[in-house]
């Protein structure tokens, strides 16, 4: 499990707390709250004055007791009674009246569970296979690299403002339970010449121009993981296009450079990250020789199944449409209090299962289960739909009436039923997908679902092929003849998958022709919507926020700014002096150019005519003269390189940046750069002015002399400690780490390394 210190800022919850009582107050506008609120992962929905809270569940892991904080909040602070889980494994509560929000995710954090950055531009919940840890097949348990990937990523200032939002899948084996294919970035655990490592796929996604991921590593070691990933991140943070929203997820960037000049633009920034992470702890997993290989669906298992654990078991619980209730969370978490269990999880098929039952508990638990009218998943009933137009500010038909009415059939096909083209259910991945959207026939809407036939979201499979659109009265007849036809036609253990394409698409627009097709007398038989009698619109909202409000210029260039300053950081203490002061440079550009788009000015690349024009318009003179200085500095220092000056000059961008940051929030009251700027304030300086020495002593003395001097101060005064070298650092600022106090800074000093420490609430 993640430590809490990652996962749960209490500062930020009350900052959010805050804000949600400004906003009421109407001491700052919607658009800027927007930002806030989507940070939070609250979202707003299509019923005004409500709003939903996303539940980030990294790999759709709960315990018994994070189970019921979630039937907290929905009891509590919902006006609804049911939580729904998505294709991402997160959980959604929706009808939250804005004010109790901060009341809901404070009760998450009490869990350990969090909502941080599950809405607006940035890294989403990283998804998993479901059967992680207790899989036969699997080549190594793959959660604990996935939580070492959201650690390191959350609230990461390269992952804050990115153009658009960004999705990644863990699967543990070549199967790809997870379906990588359609993910940004899908991490795929390998056996390759006899060595273990992962397979890298990246520029895949559904919605708009569904799109197949590439392969960009066929073949990276662990410890490289990471890096390889924030290599990719740090392209579609640079390049992906945030003018255009339609344009601007990473998909569209393979598309433009075309799949070997992405790869060689991954390439190029790897060099930059494998060195700039070179010292950042990796984690190292157990990898197993003997894997047993399955025949999996994508998402999740359909039956219990027996663990590579011998005598205990997977059982799976349906939730119809994903839905469950309060009785319902809180029964299944008493269940495995009373069974001893502690390992429920979300599927991508909106399910639920729990891990580490025994042979000889099943049938009871199954009974338990019963008498929450919740039973194990039946042949048919493998059918996904996102909320639509229950919820949704961008569903156009009711995806979820619709999807309680559909099946399966006998051969427990995979449907995936979409309110809007967006494909929430990821219906380009399913065996039968269709998602809504309008039609004008004989001048009326009408409510459709555009047909997708034959997909598979996994590395070896690939994206249904896009076929005719039905009105939505026709789609049960739809699916139900695609249905009958596979039944009569296909050979002995043939998947939907492959006979849909042996037919090709001409023989299902062939076949389903007839149901197309609206005369003007039929029309009184299509014209509602499932569950509803009036006549059928498209209603405009102002659009959804999946994607964040509208991008601000400021804080995106700040918190790129804190990236490079991570990286100049990260290359002095390896020693690469060229590669450190090219971050400052670029962080030196970022700002300056902050401060001109706030000024009106238009963005410039030459520094020393940036810092001429912030002279000329900034309130405070010092701020243009000062970036003049360190232009100056940096260029002698080019030409003749000094540690001590160049760390002088560091410390002096980072108060600056300070300096600056205030300027930017001067003139715009409403702009939070806090998550933006160097952690060691002036304040913290003054504070921690003094150094004590432990360069004498090694592992682990070092560490306990540190942790001995932590007790003599104050929680959250701040201490330098001096160590022998960067090793010797590091082994002690993870220890330090792990005792719960935060790590501010880590600098050459001399021939040792500073630490600077923040002490521990």
């Amino acid at each position: 499990m993640i430590n809490e210190q990652i996962l749960i800022d209490k500062e930020e919850l009350d900052r959010y707390e805050e804000s949600v009582q400004a906003f009421l107050d109407n001491e700052i506008d919607a658009e800027r709250f927007q930002s806030m609120r989507l940070q939070q992962g609250i979202y707003g929905q299509r019923q005004e004055g409500v709003n939903m809270v996303r539940i980030k569940l990294p790999g759709g892991k709960l315990n018994p007791e994070q189970t019921e904080s979630i039937a907290d909040i929905l009891e509590h602070q919902s006006q609804h009674d049911v939580a729904h889980i998505t294709t991402r494994q997160a959980i959604q509560v929706h009808y939250i009246p804005l004010g109790k929000t901060p009341t809901a995710i404070r009760r998450l954090a009490d869990a350990n569970l969090t909502s941080r950055e599950a809405c607006n531009n940035t890294v989403r919940n990283m998804s998993a296979c479901a059967l992680s840890g207790v899989c036969p097949s699997e080549h190594t348990d793959i959660v604990p690299f996935l939580e070492s990937a959201v650690s390191h990523f959350l609230r990461h200032p390269l992952t804050q403002h990115l153009p658009r939002k960004f999705k990644i899948s863990f699967s543990a084996c070549e199967t790809d339970c997870a379906q990588g294919m359609i993910h940004d970035i899908g991490v795929v655990a390998v056996k390759k010449d006899g060595k273990f490592g992962f397979k890298i796929l990246a520029g895949g996604g559904l919605g708009h121009k569904p799109r197949e991921a590439i392969t960009v590593e066929e073949f990276i070691e662990e410890k490289h993981l990471l890096a390889s990933m924030e290599a990719i991140i740090s392209i579609h943070n640079r390049f992906s296009d945030r003018k255009r929203r339609a344009k601007s997820r990473i998909k569209f960037l393979v598309d433009k450079f075309g799949a070997d000049g992405f790869i060689e633009k991954y390439k190029e920034e790897l060099e930059r990250t494998l060195t700039a992470l070179a010292d950042t702890p990796t984690y190292s997993g157990e990898w197993h020789e003997d894997a047993t290989p399955m025949n999996c669906n994508p998402g999740a298992p359909r039956e219990v199944i027996a663990q590579k654990q011998a005598g205990l078991n997977v059982l799976p619980i349906r939730l119809p449409i994903g839905d469950i209730t309060v009785p319902q969370l809180r029964g299944i978490a008493a269940i495995m209090k009373d069974e001893g269990l502690e390992d429920l999880r979300t599927t991508q098929d909106q399910n639920f299962i729990i891990t580490g039952v025994a042979d000889d508990r099943i049938a009871a638990i199954t009974a338990s289960l019963k008498e929450l009218e919740l039973t194990l998943p039946a042949v048919g009933d493998d059918v996904v739909a996102c909320p639509g137009t229950s919820t949704c500010r961008l569903g156009i038909t009711s995806s979820k009436i619709l999807g309680t009415k559909l099946s399966g059939g006998n051969h427990d096909l995979r449907v995936r039923v979409s309110g809007c083209h967006n494909g929430c259910a990821q219906p380009e991945s399913g065996d039968i997908g269709i998602y809504g959207e309008g039609k004008r026939l004989h001048g009326k809407l009408i409510p459709h679902y555009r047909m997708y036939i034959g997909g598979d979201g996994r590395n070896s499979g690939g994206l249904a092929f896009k076929s005719l659109t039905i009105p939505s009265a026709r789609i049960e007849t739809a699916v139900t003849r695609l249905q009958e036809n596979f039944s009569e036609q296909r050979g002995d253990d043939e998947s939907f998958v492959n006979w849909s394409q042996t037919k090709g698409k001409d023989y299902f627009s062939e076949m389903l022709a007839d149901l197309s097709k609206v005369n003007e007398e039929d029309m009184s038989s299509v014209a509602n919507d499932h569950g509803d009698e009036t006549a059928f619109k498209v209603l405009q909202l102002g659009g959804g926020e999946c994607a964040g409000a509208a991008q601000e210029t400021v804080a995106a260039n700040f918190a790129e700014a804190a990236n490079e300053r991570n990286y100049r950081n990260a290359f002095m203490m390896q020693r690469k002096y060229t590669e450190s002061m090219e971050c400052a440079t670029e962080s030196l550009r970022l700002i300056g150019n902050s401060l001109l788009f706030l000024a009106g000015d238009k963005p410039i690349d030459d520094l020393n005519e940036i810092a001429q024009n912030i002279t000329s318009s900034s309130a405070d003179n010092s701020i243009g003269s000062s970036l003049t200085e360190f232009i100056k500095t940096l260029k002698q220092l080019n030409e003749n390189f000094d540690l001590e000056n160049y760390q002088a000059l560091s410390e002096s961008i980072d108060q600056w940046t300070h300096q600056a940051a205030s300027e930017c929030q001067n003139i715009d009251k409403q702009l939070d750069l806090s998550g933006s700027v160097p952690k060691l304030s002036t304040a913290d300086q003054t504070n921690a002015d003094s150094d004590i020495d432990l360069t004498s002593f090694g592992c682990p003395l070092h560490y306990i002399k540190a942790r001995n001097s932590l007790r003599s101060i104050n929680s959250g005064d701040v201490v330098n400690f001096l160590f022998a070298s960067n090793d010797s650092a590091q082994e002690a600022s993870s220890s330090l780490t792990n005792d719960g106090h935060e790590v501010i800074d880590i600098k050459a000093k001399g021939d040792a390394t500073r630490v600077t420490i923040r002490k521990a609430s």
